[in-house]
Parts: C-alpha cells; structure tokens; sequence
C-alpha cells in the first residue's frame, strides 16, 4: 500500500553498514527491520549498535521473515548473483550495489527473474542523482555543446595507491575486484545515461601493485590478480569518440572529470576531492571560443539535505527511486536493465583486453532477449 512503511533488510555490513543503514533509517518510507553478516556475533553488534531489530547470518532465514518486504545487497561482487537469486526467488523487492554480478548473463538472468517474480529491482548508480551530473544532463539534452566531437573522461583517484593496502577481495579479479568493477561500473552506466550505446570499445588493463600484504595470513604477501588502471577508447552513436581513464592507485591524482567538446560549446563536470567521490562536483559551461564559467546548481536539483559522507544524499535518492517503483509495481531507471548494460561493458572490455583488439558491443535488448 502506497505510504506505507517498507521492512528492508540490509545485506552486507561494509559498505551497507556506512551508507545502506543510515540511508534506511533517514528515509521516510522503510524501516531497517534487519541486518545480515556471515558472522553472526558481528550482525548482532551491529544489530545492536543502531537499532536494527533482527541480526541473521543465514540467508535463508532472514527471507522467512514477513516483516521484511525488500533486501539490499553490499556483499563484494562474488557472492551478488546467489544471494540476489536468492531474494528475488523468495518474492522481496531487491535493491543490487554494482558491480552487480560477476558477469553479464548472470545479471540477465536476475533481471528476467524480477519481472517473473513481479517485485522492483534496482541498481545503486548514484551519480544518476547528484544535481551537479543532473544538471549536465540537461545541458546536453538542450543541445549546448551541439554536435559532439569528443567525450573525455579522467577518474584518478588514490584509494589503492598505497602498497599497504590490505589484500582482500578487492584485490582478486575471481571475486570481482578491481577499478574496473568499482569505478568502471558506474561510468559505463553514466556514459549510456547522458550519450546513449556504445557501439564497440577498445580496452588496456593493468596492475601497478602486484602484491600485497593478507592481515590474516601475517602479512604474507599475496598477488593481486585484479586491475587497478583501466584505459579505454569507445566509440559512440554517430562514430563519437569516447576516451576513458581510470586509475584508483594515483596520489594527489586529478580526481574525476568528464568534458564534453561540440561544434557549439564545451562542458566540463569535475570534482578534485579524491577522499569523498560525490562531494565537490561543479559544472563549467562554454560557448564556441568564449572561456569557461561555473554554472550554478539551481535549487529544483540541490539535496533536500547534505551529509558528512558524500554518498549518503544521492543513495537516498536512489531509494527514493526504488520506493516509487515498489508503489507503481515497476522497476523504475536504474533498474537491472541498466545493471545488465554496465556489466556487458565491463565484460566486454575484459575480452577486449585479453584479445587486444577492438570488441563490438551488441544491442542491449538483443543481448537481453
């Protein structure tokens, strides 16, 4: 019933402890019923520590549960797909951090499960939702930069730059590591958000860190399997060139920018805060030959409210967003749809790596149907 409170259990306590949990309990439409961890004693703490009625560590058990409606899902990338089919099967509403799967046609398979079970599924692509990229949307929906020449995107940024670093999952391309699948993931969902399908995609990774200590295992060095410099050429509707970068082991790197360059105009979208992702965004508008000038954010986009952490505000949105597809019975855009399109790319540009050459991308609703 529209208005009414949705239980939601939150999956996964790393990422969804930082943001998933506090972003539940703000929201005025869902009521953080329970918390899982594989360790149960953890789930317990951290039940107890805000509030959360339920602590589970058996997945199964916590689907039972009447009082839970609608489960998100933060584990690291490995354990999405099982856990996801797991929730969807049991008829609950599901809310899917990126990467979403460990490959596209697990994720197909997800997304037609949604609709056979009729229950709203969505994909956390927050920048979708921060008003500095809502803002550039609209910029080139009205045709600022006119006729696109090139697309430039620069995502440098220092949060595996240190050797130091602890190996953990992050570090295994099996379970889904890497800047590819962290970083990649959200750019490839934008880049078809704001300039439609890539057509094909030319792709280099690699890895500047080889090694790095297992805290559990006494700081024995283990090898990092995973990518942590992504570089990319795309190629767009209408023969656009797209360059991408990305880099999560550069210090005092640029931070991320995405410039757009026309026959008419320039904009340029960028933050250079490389310890919080979504806070410090500002959009620069030129016309042909003018320099460029900051262009306010109108207050229609501002968040009604602005957090310490940067991600909080426009996760919010997102549930913002999943709560009015849970109304109309629908999943509403970022829905796995659009889950399936970003992992097809990452894949894509895998194969393209591993062959060194370009790689077509085929046509979503091909690739889904």
């Amino acid at each position: 019933m529209k208005d009414s409170k949705i239980g939601v259990a939150v999956v996964g306590t790393g990422f969804g402890k930082a943001i998933h949990i506090p972003g539940f309990q703000h929201h005025p439409r869902t009521e953080l019923v329970a918390v899982y961890n594989q360790d149960l004693a953890k789930a317990k703490t951290i039940a107890d520590e805000n509030q959360i009625p339920y602590a589970y560590h058996q997945l199964d058990k916590l689907l039972q549960s009447p009082e839970i409606d609608a489960v998100s899902i933060s584990t690291p990338p490995f354990l999405h797909y099982a856990m996801a089919k797991q929730v969807l099967s049991a008829g609950k509403h599901l809310l899917l951090e990126k990467p979403m799967t460990m490959n596209a046609q697990q994720c197909r398979e997800l997304y037609h499960l949604a609709q056979q079970k009729g229950v709203t599924a969505i994909a956390d692509f927050e920048f979708r939702f921060i008003p500095a990229w809502q803002l550039l949307a609209e910029y080139l929906e009205q045709g600022y930069v006119g006729n696109i020449r090139l697309i430039k995107i620069d995502w440098s940024v220092v949060s595996r730059a240190n050797p130091d670093r602890p190996w953990n999952w992050y570090a295994q391309a099996e379970k889904g590591g890497g800047a590819l699948g962290a970083l990649g993931s959200h750019s490839f969902d934008y880049i078809a958000w704001l300039f439609g399908p890539i057509k094909k995609l030319c792709a280099h990774l690699s890895c500047a860190i080889p090694e790095r200590p297992d805290p559990n295992d006494n700081n024995l060095l283990k090898p990092v399997t995973a990518d942590d410099t992504c570089l990319l050429l795309l190629e767009l509707a209408n023969n656009i060139p797209c360059q991408l970068s990305i880099s999560s082991v550069t210090y005092s790197g640029r931070g991320h920018w995405l410039e757009v360059y026309g026959d008419r105009g320039t904009l340029v979208l960028g933050s250079d805060n490389l310890k919080d992702y979504v806070h410090g965004f500002r959009l620069m508008a030129a016309p042909a030959g003018k320099s460029l000038t900051e262009i306010e954010i109108p207050k229609r986009l501002a968040f009604p409210q602005v957090f310490s952490d940067g991600r909080l505000a426009p996760f919010l949105r997102v549930v913002d967003q999943w709560v009015a597809g849970i109304d109309q019975g629908q999943s509403l855009i970022p829905s796995l749809k659009e889950g399936v399109y970003s992992q097809l790319l990452m894949d894509l540009t895998h194969q393209s790596h591993h062959q060194k050459q370009w790689v077509n991308v085929p046509d979503l609703t091909d690739f889904l149907f």
